[in-house]
């Protein structure tokens, strides 16, 4: 019979206590009949708990409570986590470390935000030769558009205490999570890499002009660096080390008291470049210097690449929305990113547009310009900014989703700190200074490209969750090896979410391979898919996941008797 997911409701002073799961049968009981060592899901004003507990129900406040029978038995179906698929990173939230409030929500995003990528991002753009205004203008009209995707993806976060890894098995089953969170730590060990780059430019910053003049600071072929960038990059790499070790606990400290000195750092680098350059009018009267039909043609890949800078976060946002209070908190404090990046690319466009006036020529790297400023007092506060904003972004971004997602494929042997080393590790392999060498490549190779890996899977998971499971989920079932669960399919792996994603990335393949200089040249039709490669992918994938779902669900409904294959 087909599965169903239904709402339950407990007796108790609070009228929003529920439980929710989705059971394959149904039966009535009286607490008497509960046995112990069960599991209840609780849910009181926004707030999901999983209490696992090995004492008698209380029966004066519970009395009559449906619960989920695995036969028309007396006994209840006891949550029995299967050991591959759980540990303590794995397990879903408790009340006690629900402990994100709305300010540390929006203190994690500034933490985010205030970083050199971010500082870069517009000008960029402007570089490109669009306008002070065009550039800021598609930076927050693309976070606008992401603010969805992460509010979205963000809730089942909160309402079940579960993370990444472990909502993707509900689309893509139980072993074929394992696709789409080992894509999304790919991505994240590549740009863990870069901003370990931009740390380790810091400390290059401080070095002695006779060091940076030697022999070590020539560039070697091979190596596509110096010997003495690339022991700065190492340092700083074994630096972050330490934050990471404290684990999530450690992480929100960080943002939360980050956040405040790094708005009076900016604030400061603003007033800096507004004194010095006698106002912002030269940067007002910067006009586009492309025509209108090569802004348009710039326009989509710029918005593409804008919302792929973030597109990383927003698939794994549950891992730290479960960590949130409550619903109304990770709204809040997420709302506020369009504002955020806004602002700090407006200090990008204005103090880079005022080293024209400054220093006679535009110097758009935030830590060449601080180089330029001089000074033992500026150099002491830029390296300490720089590296707080690179750190924060580093290791809430790009640390918690890789460490995850190998958490999730082998549970037995990677812990978070075991994950977030072998994170650190891959971001060398990656090769960040290959990356940032242009803003061409920066934006229209990393960032475009990668959002094509991550919208089909985006697409994905919120077509699943929404439109299929209707916002219900098995918490017990996605913790089960059994293949009567509900999210097994077929041997672990949901064939028409593997599906859905391989068609989803197939089109903008041909227009990656142009832009890395492989193909020569492509059809007009090919290039247009790739500079929309996130709003093509995304909707492709999770179209044609839903049409498979429907027709796989209107089957069983024909003959229920049929296996399983999906």
């Amino acid at each position: 019979m087909l599965s169903k997911s239904l709402m339950f409701n407990l007796h108790h002073p609070h009228p929003h206590h529920e439980i929710f799961t989705k059971p394959k049968r149904l039966y009535s009981l009286t607490t008497s009949s509960i046995p112990t060592n069960s599991t209840k899901i609780l849910v009181s004003q926004n707030k999901l708990v999983h209490t696992f507990f090995n004492k008698k129900c209380n029966s004066k406040n519970n009395k009559n409570i449906i619960f989920p029978m695995a036969s028309s038995t007396s006994q209840f179906d006891e949550f029995h986590p299967d050991p591959s698929l759980t540990n303590d990173d794995l397990k879903p939230t408790s009340i006690d470390q629900r402990n994100f409030s709305g300010w540390e929500m929006a203190s994690l995003w500034i933490g985010l935000v205030v970083g050199v990528p971010s500082y870069y991002l517009a000008g960029s753009l402007v570089d490109l030769g669009m306008s002070w205004w065009q550039g800021i203008a598609i930076v927050v009209l693309a976070n606008l558009v992401t603010l969805v995707p992460l509010i979205l993806i963000g809730q089942p976060g909160t309402k079940f205490g579960i993370s990444f890894p472990v909502l993707a098995r509900s689309s893509f089953g139980i072993r074929g999570a394992h696709i789409p969170t080992l894509l999304r730590a790919l991505v994240g060990c590549g740009w863990y890499g870069i901003e370990t780059w931009i740390g380790g430019e810091a400390i290059f910053l401080l070095l002695p002009k006779v060091v940076k003049n030697s022999s070590l600071s020539q560039s070697i072929s091979w190596l596509g660096t110096s010997p003495l960038e690339f022991a700065c990059f190492i340092t700083f790499w074994i630096a972050q080390l330490a934050i990471v070790w404290k684990g999530i606990d450690g992480i929100r400290e960080l943002e939360k008291y980050s956040a405040p000195i790094l708005i009076s750092l900016t604030s400061c680098l603003l007033i800096w470049a507004y004194v010095k350059a006698g106002g912002f009018g030269h940067m007002l009267d910067l006009s586009s210097r492309i025509t209108k039909s090569e802004f348009w043609s710039l326009f989509f890949p710029s918005l593409t690449a804008n919302i792929g800078f973030w597109a990383t976060l927003a698939l794994n946002i549950p891992d730290f929305t479960r960590y949130a209070k409550s619903q109304h908190d990770q709204i809040i404090g997420q709302a506020g990113l369009p504002i955020f990046m806004g602002l700090f690319t407006f200090v990008g466009v204005a103090v880079t547009s005022s080293t024209k006036v400054i220093f006679g020529h535009v110097i758009s790297n935030p830590i060449t310009l601080l180089g330029e400023i001089g000074g033992l007092f500026t150099m002491i506060l830029a390296i300490f900014g720089i590296s707080l904003a690179t750190i924060t972004t580093n290791i809430a971004a790009n640390v918690v989703a890789p460490a995850n997602a190998l958490v999730n494929l082998s549970p037995s042997r990677f812990t978070f700190r075991r994950g977030a080393i072998l994170t650190a590790l891959l971001g060398i392999v990656c090769q960040p200074w290959r990356l940032l060498k242009s803003s061409e490549s920066f934006v229209y190779t990393w960032l475009v490209g990668y959002s094509a890996l991550l919208g089909p899977i985006m697409g994905i998971i919120l077509v699943d969750y929404y439109l299929i499971q209707k916002m219900n989920l098995s918490i017990k079932d996605l913790y089960t090896l059994s293949s009567n669960g509900a999210y097994y399919y077929s041997s672990g792996y949901n064939l028409a979410a593997i599906l859905a994603l391989v068609v989803g990335i197939l089109p903008v393949i041909p227009g990656f391979l142009q832009n890395v200089g492989i193909l020569d040249s492509i059809p007009k039709s090919f290039a247009i898919i790739y500079n929309n490669a996130w709003f093509f992918s995304l909707f492709l994938a999770g179209g044609l996941y839903w049409i498979l779902s429907i027709l796989k669900k209107n089957q069983k409904e024909i003959d229920p008797l049929l296996p399983n294959i999906s």
